[in-house]
Formats: C-alpha cells, structure tokens, sequence
C-alpha cells in the first residue's frame, strides 16, 4: 500500500463523507435512546458560507458527533431560510437583466420566479456545508418556505398574541424606498457622513412674533410634522401648552404644543 507523500483533502474527503452518507451513519429515527437534537440555524437561501458560518457549524458538528458517541439518538436537523429581502434584490436584478419589470408581473408570476431562483442557487449552500464534513440529516432537509414551517409560525405567532405576550406597535423602522419594505437594524449598512444642522423656527398661532425653534437634520420632514412634545417640567414652553403653530412657510395652524406626560 502506498501512501502519498502529501495530504489529498480533495480525494480523501470525497471518499469518506461518499462513505458515512451510504452508510446511513447521520440519520435519526425515533427510538429508546435518550434524543439529542440541534436545529442548525438557517443560513440564507441565496448565499455562500462565510467564516462565521465555517466557526459555527464546526462547533456545532463537534457537539453533535460528541453526543452519537455518548450513545444518545443524534440529530442535527439542516435547513436554509428564505432571506425574503436578499432572495427578492437577486430576482429582481435578473428579471432586470432579462428586460422585466417586477412592478409589471404579478404576485404570482413573481413568485414563480424566485422559487425558480431558489431551486437553482438554494442547494449551493448545503453542499459547502458537506464539503466541511457536516453530519447532518440530509434527509430531513427543511426550508423556511416549507408549507408546514410556515403554517407553524403564523399558528405560534397568533397564539402568543392572543395570549398577550406579543403586540404590534408603531416604532421607528429603516424603510427600503427602493424595495418598499422595512428593514431591520441588520439590514442596515450605516454610515458617517457631513451633514448639515437646520434651525426651523414655528410660528405660534395668534401670537406674531413668538416662535419655537426646532433644530434638526431632517428639514425634508417638515411636511409630516404634527406636533411638538414639550416636557413637563420645561417652565419656558408651559404657557405654549395646548396652543397651535403654523409650520413654516404653511399658514394651516394643525402644530400642536401639548405636555408631555
């Protein structure tokens, strides 16, 4: 038997994961053995691993293949998720390519195109993740659009609604105007820019001359402006409270001065 003088990852990797998947060596069915399950958190459909990915996953593997050595059923459940904002900008930008516009298709049809998508870049993930060894269930390979994880997640959200242990409320959101979406913070690519300090002063209503001055670094949102919080314990705007102001350059007095509680 001869041994190469260099490792041969490409040939002695193929080898032996070819090897435990025809072996059956990662699946789990339910039996008397203590269970041991970790539910991989789902990389997006459309993208590629990256080393926080690599970091993950290898620690998680090691506790999976651990605990199959403890002798407890092991299974170490595999999907991706749908990344509904990433999927929808890659579909977008290809029927764009293709002379297509998104707004001109239906709901449907655009549909028809990102599980197209999908089916065709989805898969590229799970196979790095073999490449690395994961001895996952393969068989029981989920994905975020399931009919039955989705179907699942509307039951659980409106059951703790319902329950009182989560609310809609209004906050703050970063809004897509491109994707008309809102965004989460991780969504989110910050940057500092050299903005400028605008100083709006709001005439009071049948008061000529009182003004209250605004300072900001959104003078665009002048417009959407309906009131104005004064803080309670503030003696210099107390006698504003109640009262109405005209915003700048409008002669509609809607501004309303109220105390803050």
């Amino acid at each position: 038997m001869s041994i190469p003088k260099q490792y041969s990852p490409k040939n002695t990797e193929a080898k032996w994961y070819k090897h435990w998947m025809e072996k059956g060596y990662f699946r789990s069915e339910p039996d008397n053995r203590e269970p041991y399950t970790i539910v991989i958190p789902p990389p997006n459909v459309t993208g590629v691993l990256h080393m926080g990915h690599m970091l993950n996953n290898t620690i998680q593997d090691v506790l999976v293949r651990r605990a199959r050595m403890q002798g407890f059923n092991t299974l170490w459940l595999p999907g991706t998720d749908h990344a509904s904002i990433a999927t929808e900008a890659k579909v977008v930008n290809k029927l764009r390519s293709e002379g297509i516009d998104k707004k001109k298709i239906s709901r449907d049809e655009f549909l028809e195109h990102a599980w197209e998508w999908k089916e065709k870049h989805g898969g590229i993930i799970l196979e790095q993740l073999k490449k690395l060894g994961a001895s996952c269930d393969w068989d029981r390979t989920k994905f975020t659009m399931d009919d039955d994880l989705s179907e699942s997640v509307i039951r659980v959200f409106v059951d703790l609604y319902e329950k009182g242990l989560i609310y809609r409320g209004v906050r703050m959101v970063n809004w897509d105007p491109k994707a008309l979406t809102a965004l989460s913070d991780e969504e989110v690519v910050y940057k500092e820019v050299q903005s400028k300090f605008y100083y709006l002063r709001y005439e009071v209503q049948d008061r000529p001359g009182e003004y209250v001055t605004i300072a900001t670094t959104r003078p665009e949102t002048i417009l959407g402006d309906t009131a104005i919080c004064i803080h309670p314990e503030d003696e210099r705007y107390a006698h504003l409270k109640g009262k109405k102001a005209l915003v700048p350059r409008s002669t509609a007095p809607f501004l309303l001065f109220w105390m803050n509680t």
